[in-house]
């Protein structure tokens, strides 16, 4: 052990990271404590890493806490999630840490809370720091906002009571911010129905999650963005302004109540909508029904919409999206629909990740995988998605029985693809 450098020790012990690992590791030799002094470049406090946390009153947390990073001297990440605990610490030892930590400090998770409140983003803000998730703090004000954070690349705010104006302020002070993910529990708008309207010209993905609010308006100017995933939302309207740059869009467990408009998207790459409904997305389903050269991956899962027949039928899906790779759709079969969405003959080439889904397990899905399969000739992977509850009676068993010896006739037609399965 004596010939191996102390640097490669640091190393060893950053990758580890989660504090008490990392204490208990320093604490077998004279030159494993000087590595975790001198060379520790990533440090983890998260209940997940040890229940134990859970047990310490906020005091005791809290020297544990303190005492571990005031022996380090180079810590670049530093990780401190207590959000499940509920503890409020000190301003002055909270201040400790970020002080400590402020000058080599690159990446900062901070989702806890401290009694009086601390202007986390003033004690972390420094000209290294490029990423930071911030959370459970009572208000994002304008004495947060107003901070420069000049080499930020990615930022994210979770259970943060945040409004229009001060959420434009901090973006502004993040000239190269490129990933935005805002997790809102609430927001201090007298009006219920406000609109967020939210400018970036350097941000290049953004998330939005907000399950116990109703947005009347969400704008979204970004020149550049190329990510966009809302999920588990209610907006009553939701708009892109960008210059067409977007190449993913991920929508999940969304409810837009009017319209979703991300505006001329033509170089989409990657299109993955669950569980939302699309009935009245009048402009979406315009965009998401144009020929595209560079759609390489499909993802259609348990989906609503009038057009959603159309978009899921195989012809339909092998002329609109020629370099298709990766297709998944989710198989709600309806009064003899079979027919209209395995009609025609056109190949899906280039397919070679399948995922199909059912909610009911019958010959009826056996069918569709079947005809799918076909149109797929060089597919290399077969992810079957479905539900399976227990037996309630002789008839569902033998329903059960006859899907498997069914499916798997279908299976020996196909040896060369590697099958998977995920029932739930």
């Amino acid at each position: 052990m004596d010939a191996i450098p102390v640097e490669v020790i640091g190393n060893i012990l950053s990758r580890v990271a989660a504090a008490r690992d990392v204490v208990r590791a320093s604490a077998t030799s004279r030159r494993w404590r000087e590595a975790a002094h001198h060379h520790l470049l990533a440090l983890r406090f998260q209940t997940a890493d040890w229940p134990g946390y859970a047990t310490l009153d906020t005091k005791d947390l809290e020297l544990v806490v303190t005492q571990t990073i005031l022996k380090t001297s180079c810590l670049e990440q530093l990780s401190i999630r207590f959000d499940d605990l509920w503890h409020d610490f000190s301003d002055m030892a909270v201040s400790a840490w970020l002080l400590h930590t402020h000058n080599s400090l690159r990446f900062l998770t901070y989702t806890t809370t401290s009694m009086p409140r601390v202007n986390v983003f003033e004690r972390c803000g420094n000209a290294r720091l490029q990423s930071l998730v911030f959370g459970h703090t009572e208000t994002l004000s304008k004495e947060y906002a107003a901070q420069r954070f000049p080499s930020l690349l990615s930022l994210t705010l979770s259970e943060v009571c945040a409004g229009a104006a001060d959420l434009n302020l901090l973006l502004s002070g993040c000239p190269k911010l490129e990933s935005f993910s805002l997790l809102i529990a609430d927001r201090p708008s007298l009006d219920p129905r406000a609109t967020l309207k939210l400018t970036s010209s350097s941000l290049k993905s953004f998330m939005l999650e907000d399950y116990n609010n109703e947005w009347d308006n969400i704008i979204l100017e970004a020149d550049n963005l190329e990510a966009l995933h809302l999920r588990k939302s209610t907006i009553e309207h939701f708009q892109l302004v960008s210059k067409g740059s977007l190449r993913m869009l991920r929508i999940d467990d969304l409810r837009i109540i009017h319209e979703l408009d991300i505006g001329e998207a033509t170089d989409l790459e990657i299109v993955d909508l669950s569980n939302s409904c699309t009935e009245k997305w009048a402009k979406f389903d315009h965009m998401i029904s144009r020929p595209s050269s560079k759609l390489t991956k499909l993802r259609l899962w348990r989906v609503k919409s009038d057009d959603y027949w159309e978009v899921r039928n195989l012809e339909t899906i092998a002329f609109l999206f020629p370099r298709l790779n990766h297709l998944a759709l989710s198989f709600e079969l309806k009064g003899g629909m079979l027919e209209y969405l395995l009609q025609g003959s056109s190949i899906l080439e280039k397919v070679v990740l399948l995922e199909l889904d059912s909610i009911t397990l019958n010959n009826l899905f056996v069918d569709w995988i079947a005809g799918v399969l076909g149109r797929c000739p060089s597919l290399r992977r077969l992810v079957v998605h479905g539900h399976v509850s227990e037996a309630k009676n002789c008839g569902h068993s033998r329903m059960i029985g006859k899907f498997s010896t069914s499916f798997f006739k279908v299976l020996n037609q196909f040896p060369l693809v590697s099958i998977h399965f995920n029932f739930s």
